[in-house]
């Protein structure tokens, strides 16, 4: 599996994060609104996560943790190679927060 570079996931998150704010402040602003998706998106892709959300909190304990902060289920301990380990049910993103 590879791994993203801590810089370009620290990038990727200030930029996620600068845009929430904005995208809070002018809900209705689609250019805004459209900048915020493309940005979780970028995000969601890095982290190999389906949800910005998700993606957001993987960054943050990537960040956080060294290495293995990414490959960490949400409920769990580090990714098993090999046999099936199944998460529990993961809870919706809202709607602002998918990709």
């Amino acid at each position: 599996m590879l791994i993203p570079a801590k810089a370009e996931v620290a990038r990727q998150l200030r930029r996620y994060r600068a845009w929430e704010r904005a995208m809070l402040a002018a809900p209705s602003d689609r250019a805004v609104r459209a900048t915020f998706e493309d940005s979780g998106y970028t995000l969601c892709v890095l982290m190999g996560k389906r949800c910005a959300r998700e993606a957001a909190e993987a960054a943050e304990r990537y960040l956080r943790g060294g290495r293995e902060g990414c490959l960490r289920e949400p409920g769990g301990g580090p990714r098993r190679r090999g046999g099936v380990r199944r998460a529990p049910p993961a809870k919706p993103c809202s709607r602002a927060a998918r990709h």
